[in-house]
């Protein structure tokens, strides 16, 4: 999902109930690797966290990651470009959908009600993301000294629901280049791409891990804000500089495509929601 503009892989995440689990293998393994040269114990330590890890969830979504870059990266390249207002309609809904999944998260902790603290953090988080993905797309060359912060900075968004790294890319003026060097294997462009997502990886996922196991609710509240103000990215119909514009004639197939995305994603959440009713029972 990280190849569409505003769709986040962290959205998917939440919403197949694996969210909290990944987080927690990230950290195992940047632990184990830090581990690995910093020591002390640097075989035991490396083996403790690599064990630690929830492998049946790292490998499939790693495969899943590389087989949709390079399969997947152009056709959806494609189709964002030749269609849209439509393309924004569809994942509109998926997104709108999968706020219910932080939401809940939030309303199920047992940490007590809901405080106004909480709601001010989810209304900040909500603004300052509005305000983000309100920036105009840059064009730029790209160097490596632009590439490597640029996909450190992405990779946040891998693990942020709401926020794609695609969108961050887009404003950077690196998605079309990124595109294209995975569509034609350019291993010089990935390769130092590749290196800007391990040190924006190691930056992020500890401090999501220390939030989620300190803060749950507070960061599951602040989540929900910035898929709410993630969503502008996705309103169907903009200008070239990402203004907003009102619903033109292609409202009703618009109307149809973003109910189905919501559709497809309710159900995913509704299944999820009784499943872990079962479990919990």
């Amino acid at each position: 999902m990280e190849t569409v503009p505003g769709v986040s892989g962290g959205t998917v995440a939440l919403v197949v109930g694996i969210y909290r689990q990944l987080i927690e293998s990230a950290s195992h393994v940047v632990s184990a690797g830090r581990t690995l040269i910093t020591g002390p114990d640097r075989r035991a330590g490396f083996l403790h966290h690599i064990r630690q890890a929830d492998w049946k969830i790292i490998i499939p979504v790693m495969i899943g990651m590389l087989i949709t870059v390079f399969t997947v990266a152009g056709p959806m390249s494609t189709a964002v470009e030749t269609y849209p207002v439509l393309t924004r309609a569809a994942f509109f809904g998926m997104v709108l959908a999968s706020i219910a999944v932080p939401l809940r998260m939030a309303l199920q902790d047992r940490d007590g009600p809901i405080r106004m603290r909480h709601i001010l953090a989810g209304v900040v988080a909500a603004a300052v993301v509005f305000w983000l993905v309100s920036l105009p797309p840059t064009e730029v060359e790209p160097a490596w000294y632009i590439i490597l912060p640029a996909a450190a900075i992405a990779v946040s968004a891998l693990l942020l629901p709401g926020l794609s790294g695609s969108f961050l890319l887009l404003t950077f003026g690196l998605y079309e280049p990124t595109l294209q060097a995975a569509s034609e294997f350019d291993l010089g462009y990935l390769g130092i791409f590749a290196l800007g997502l391990a040190i924006g990886l190691i930056a992020i996922v500890k401090g999501l891990k220390w939030l989620l196991d300190h803060h749950h609710r507070l960061t599951m509240v602040v989540l929900t804000g910035v898929m709410v103000g993630a969503l502008r990215t996705l309103w169907p119909w903009q200008d070239e500089g990402r203004g907003l514009q009102g619903p033109g004639d292609d409202l009703g197939l618009v109307l149809l495509l973003g109910v189905a995305g919501f559709a497809v994603v309710f159900v995913l959440v509704l299944l999820d929601y009784r499943l872990s009713q079962r479990q919990s029972r």
